[in-house]
């Protein structure tokens, strides 16, 4: 049997306690909570999961929360189970990627699996100082991610207004792209492989050896307008900032952006798509690697700006996790 446990993070952008009552009608057996904190998450892991670990474990928000949520699952010794994304954040690049429904067709669709897990995919996480998640990086992204923020906090009561993809436009071209503008341009970055001989893709994105790639190489040195690693192609709003990533398993897909943000302004649509070639961007399929920045750079972790970098580590977690498969899922059941 299939043992279900739901978190619903209410302080997410679609967070509702209304979603407690859909679980207890699709799913009466399933353990609930609902949290407003990451505290309460972490009392409800040490509590609940960690002495009867699920088989399955629904969590309901955007991707700060999936990757918080895994985080504090490690920390607590539990073995990751099975997680379906139920898109209830902002960017919700997991749940896109995965095909999730609205949380009430999920739902419905889980219940009727039974007494079996839904169909799973397999996804590698990025390591950056003992915590994982399915992208990290700085540049842009990161600053856009604090802009949106600020701006969401000074917003007041139209707040509403300013939040989802339109509130992270909005940022993007009235705070993030102005300081650019008008500031010390793009850090510079000294890009170190740690691991084994680097690939990257050709123009035709076909995957090749980089020449003299090997553990401790240089590859590349200059400008970063954004500079990150990804296991996963997108970064929410279906911006695919990665679109190799997965290309080469068992290896995390790096890519630095040289440009300055008005030619990125200028092919943000392509940028958007995940289009390839482009003049100035560098990828790259390592299992470990350093970024040495000629400054501080705000960094961020799978959506949540965690503080100032000037050199960071990714490598490949040994663990990975098994997503529901949303898009296998909705062709087996009818909802």
């Amino acid at each position: 049997m299939t043992d279900i446990a739901v978190l619903v993070n209410l302080r997410a952008r679609r967070g509702s306690e209304g979603v407690g009552g859909l679980v207890q009608r699709f799913l009466p057996r399933a353990r609930v909570a609902l949290t407003r904190s990451l505290d309460e998450a972490r009392h409800w892991i040490s509590d609940q999961l960690r002495p009867n670990p699920p088989s399955l474990l629904l969590a309901g928000g955007g991707d700060g929360t999936i990757t918080g949520l895994l985080n504090e699952l490690r920390a607590a010794g539990v073995a990751l189970p099975a997680i379906g994304v139920l898109p209830m954040g902002t960017g919700n690049a997991w749940a896109r990627v995965t095909g999730a429904p609205k949380p009430s067709v999920a739902l419905k669709q889980i219940a009727a699996m039974k007494n079996d897990l839904p169909p799973l995919r397999p996804f590698s996480l990025v390591r950056v100082d003992g915590k994982v998640a399915p992208f990290a990086g700085t540049g842009w992204d990161a600053e856009m991610i604090q802009d949106f923020k600020d701006q969401l906090a000074a917003s007041g009561p139209l707040r509403s207004q300013q939040a989802g993809l339109r509130g992270y436009l909005t940022a993007m071209f009235t705070r993030t792209v102005p300081r650019h503008m008008f500031g010390g341009g793009n850090p510079r970055v000294s890009v170190y492989n740690m691991g084994d001989a680097a690939l990257t893709v050709d123009a035709k994105g076909h995957v090749v050896p980089v020449p003299n790639s090997e553990k401790g190489a240089l590859l590349y040195e200059g400008p970063a307008g954004v500079a990150g690693a990804a296991t996963t192609p997108e970064w929410g709003f279906g911006f695919k900032a990665f679109p190799f990533a997965q290309k080469v398993p068992h290896r995390l897909s790096v890519r630095v952006y040289g440009a300055g943000v008005l030619e990125a302004t200028r092919n943000m649509f392509k940028l958007w798509r995940g289009e390839h070639p482009l003049p100035h961007m560098n990828d790259w399929f390592v299992q470990k690697l350093r970024m040495d920045f000629d400054r501080e750079v705000p960094f961020q972790m799978g959506g949540d700006v965690i503080g100032l970098r000037r050199s960071v580590e990714f490598d490949l977690a040994e663990e990975s996790v098994q997503l529901v498969d949303w898009h296998k899922l909705s062709r087996m059941v009818k909802a």
